[in-house]
């Protein structure tokens, strides 16, 4: 069994402009980090011309899709009918980008036959996290 879950999912950003960029992007979900879900985006997508990854929690996807999640980088909230808009804040600027809420279900429910909710524990490997923590010192 695949310890790793990648869907490529199409994602718009929404710009000034009225016209709305249509890009691909990648959701990741590796259950070696089974709280965390990433989101990559090619290097066309960014104003820096290089490929960026978005780290942040499931839990936080999942809520988002049904209300406003998130206070921090990263902010999720529904978005009409049948999209979800993901909000990435950084010092440049944000980035918002909207997906169909169908293919973020999709992911999440792949993710959850890896992963059940609130058995993330169970697939941490807390020896390796500390190791990695005091490498070095």
């Amino acid at each position: 069994m695949s310890t790793v879950i990648e869907q490529s999912v199409q994602a718009r950003m929404v710009a000034s402009a009225p016209r709305m960029e249509t890009l691909p992007a990648t959701l990741r979900y590796d259950r070696r980090d089974p709280f965390a879900v990433s989101m990559a985006f090619p290097a066309k997508a960014t104003l820096e011309g290089a490929d960026v990854s978005w780290e942040f929690s499931r839990e936080l996807l999942a809520a988002g899709m049904d209300g406003a999640a998130g206070l921090g980088d990263v902010r999720i909230r529904p978005y009409g009918y049948d999209r979800t808009v993901l909000e990435f804040h950084a010092v440049e600027g944000i980035a918002m980008v909207h997906v169909r809420t169908a293919e973020l279900r999709l992911f999440l429910e792949r993710a959850q036959e890896l992963v059940p909710a609130g058995d993330e524990h169970r697939f941490l490997d807390l020896d390796r996290n500390l190791t990695d923590l005091f490498d070095g010192t």
